[in-house]
């Protein structure tokens, strides 16, 4: 087929349209105009429209070199990606921001079970995700004693928890700043050991508690009104 077809009669249509604005929105993420993008194709931009608007069954040839010049594959083009990368779908019509309330904050993180540990470390700050569990107003998790994650006795940490909705583009964070302790008592340790939650993921032995003694507790949630 050369670029002096004619477009056929059924051009148009739901898989034309899509296919269309799956090339725009790469095309613009991608930073090129059309006249680039054709030529990356190897194509006359008046070609390029042509196949644009005619649909899959028009050139599939032509159409996959449209794909590899947006750096897609023959699939992603016809059908779309199956899932977008997380946080770059856009953002609700009418999103909202508010504060939680420390009991809000409490509910939230003990409906959950990961979180992330913060540590003033040396080389600079790190962060390491873990299981965790609630147990009244303070949080646990277990780790190895020789651990990265294995927190200094009475050191000021900060401990994240959040939630999100990509579908909604909605979701919550919660952030605790204040003390960690090494439990050390055997009938508390004991008692840990028995709640939901309480084996490590990392698995292996993980014989050291750490508990986070909050100092403050805030929290946001972003959802749509």
């Amino acid at each position: 087929m050369n670029e002096n077809t004619a477009r056929p009669a059924n051009a148009a249509g739901p898989l034309a349209t899509a296919v269309l604005r799956r090339i725009e929105v790469q095309r613009q993420q991608l930073g090129l105009t059309e006249a680039e993008l054709a030529r990356r194709a190897g194509m006359s931009p008046h070609y390029l429209q042509l196949l644009t608007e005619a649909g899959a069954d028009f050139d599939p040839a032509s159409l996959l070199r449209i794909a590899a010049a947006l750096d897609m594959t023959y699939a992603e083009l016809m059908e779309g990606r199956a899932e977008p990368p997380p946080g770059q779908q856009s953002a609700s019509r009418h999103p909202a921001l508010m504060k939680l309330t420390a009991r809000e904050c409490w509910d939230r993180i003990g409906t959950h079970g990961i979180g992330r540990i913060a540590l003033p470390v040396q080389p600079g700050p790190a962060v390491f995700p873990v299981n965790y569990i609630v147990d009244g107003r303070t949080v646990l998790y277990r780790t190895d004693p020789r651990g990265a994650a294995a927190a200094e006795d009475s050191i000021e940490v900060s401990f994240q928890v959040d939630h999100i909705d990509e579908h909604h583009r909605d979701g919550w964070s919660v952030l605790i700043t204040g003390t960690a302790e090494h439990v050390t008592d055997p009938e508390t340790i004991r008692h840990l050991a028995d709640q939901p939650g309480a084996q490590p993921w990392a698995g292996g032995v993980r014989s050291l508690w750490i508990r986070v003694t909050p100092a403050h507790i805030t929290g946001r949630q972003i959802h749509t009104v």
